[in-house]
């Protein structure tokens, strides 16, 4: 049987606080705790016989047997399935040279934990390997963060830091992409396959202090052209039409 305690220690992790304390977060569900088990070291798994004998043997420090009434005591979740971990968070550190090797996801400020775990998401779809993130942008590794991933944390760094000091300390000329009602036409734009591109807060947008660092500013264009429409994209609404036009310019070269 879980105990009080492991339940009451899982429950604690919901809050950044004590995840921040322990360094530890909770996954839930079958396919997405499978898919991280090979990329963070697991602390604590509990599943129902069933999920266990598909996954051979299990990398977890410490292994429970439970049935469907100990995992929904212990779930986050208002609809558990059959297994839930807690991992370990790794130590990802941001490097300025990656931009000058390839595509580079950056979010400045972005808040809600749902868009978050979707950029994620959208970064492994389209081979971007590294977000950066600013320190007020929403953590990761809150639970509906992780669970938006499906899985793609497994694959997709995902760095705090000084986002001004980081974008300030890129080589040059290492181009730095965002979006703005300014900006040109991003299906007109040459665009490059390496670099940073800039996704800004849910309501206002990209800050002043690194407006004044993007170098190339883009703008993704209703349809018709001049037809009344909404005033904005989801932030990962966005980022899907933005690099999905990046990654269709290298299948496409001109």
């Amino acid at each position: 049987m879980l105990s009080k305690a492991k339940i009451k220690y899982i429950h604690s992790l919901e809050m950044k606080k004590f995840r921040d304390e322990r360094q530890a977060f909770v996954a839930e569900g079958n396919k997405l705790v499978a898919d991280l088990l090979p990329a963070f070291e697991c602390e604590l798994l509990i599943a129902r016989p069933s999920w266990m004998a598909t996954q051979g043997d299990i990398p977890a420090r410490e292994l429970l047997v439970a049935d469907e009434d100990d995992i929904r005591k212990a779930s986050l979740l208002k609809n558990p399935q059959d297994v839930l971990a807690v991992f370990k968070r790794p130590a990802w550190a941001a490097d300025v040279k990656t931009p000058e090797k390839e595509l580079t996801l950056a979010l400045d400020g972005v808040q809600d934990p749902g868009n978050l775990g979707t950029i994620v998401r959208l970064a492994d779809w389209f081979g971007i390997p590294c977000v950066i993130c600013s320190q007020d942008t929403a953590d990761v590794f809150n639970p509906k963060a992780v669970q938006a991933t499906m899985g793609a944390l497994a694959r997709v760094k995902v760095c705090y830091t000084d986002l001004e000091q980081f974008l300030s300390e890129l080589p040059r000329p290492v181009p730095i992409y965002g979006t703005f009602l300014d900006g040109e036409d991003i299906y007109e734009k040459e665009l490059s396959p390496r670099g940073v591109i800039v996704m800004g807060n849910e309501g206002n947008g990209i800050r002043p202090a690194i407006e004044t660092l993007v170098n190339e500013k883009l703008y993704i264009p209703n349809f018709p052209e001049g037809k009344k429409t909404s005033e904005s994209l989801n932030v990962a609404v966005a980022t899907a039409v933005i690099c999905a036009e990046f990654r269709r310019r290298q299948r496409n070269p001109a």
